[in-house]
């Protein structure tokens, strides 16, 4: 009987020893998903350009979702956050997204030149790009191109963490790249 109070009492320590080194643990010592240290406000660069959107495009990740706008030339600016509902440019109608939370994606970039042509066709302005089976995406759609701006909207599973980035290239092209991560 004795035998089995003093592994009882020894298992009790250790369970204790357990929990304080658990706790002890400063809070901001965890680190975030995938190292990710991204916010969710708003992001923004007012540069604008006159090179034309050429195409939209998307890609998974291992920790995130990618969304990239192809630009004709130097890079542009761009203003990226959470609204409670995408609207198309010019007239405000709400453009119908699916997912727990929207992103309103504006580059500072026509979707057309200067003759007035259109320089990026959708084959599927409800579906910009295919984004079945994402972590992160649910849904890119159209929201117009108006006043030297082009507006997207983005569906995601819920308000997660992002950055917005620009690239030069390929060529004298350049890119404006967001990436949502798939977890907080």
């Amino acid at each position: 009987m004795r035998r089995i109070f003093s592994v009882l009492v020894a298992l009790s320590a250790l369970a204790t020893m357990l929990t304080l080194v658990v706790t002890a643990a400063p809070a901001g010592s965890t680190p975030s998903y995938c190292g990710l240290v991204w916010g969710s406000l708003p992001e923004s660069n007012p540069v604008g350009t006159t090179a034309a959107l050429t195409d939209i495009r998307s890609g998974r990740h291992e920790c995130f979702d990618r969304l990239v706008f192809d630009l004709s030339g130097p890079v542009s600016g761009y203003h990226v956050g959470y609204v409670d509902r995408v609207t198309m440019d010019g007239s405000g109608a709400p453009v119908p997204l699916r997912g727990g939370a929207f992103l309103s994606v504006a580059v500072y970039a026509p979707a057309y030149d200067s003759a007035g042509n259109s320089t990026y066709h959708p084959a599927d302005r409800a579906e910009l790009t295919g984004v079945t089976g994402y972590s992160t995406f649910r849904q890119v759609a159209w929201a117009g191109s108006f006043e030297g701006q082009t507006t997207v909207g983005l569906g995601v599973r819920a308000r997660l963490p992002f950055r917005v980035f620009t690239l030069d290239g390929p060529g004298s092209g350049s890119r404006v790249v967001l990436d949502v991560a798939h977890y907080w």
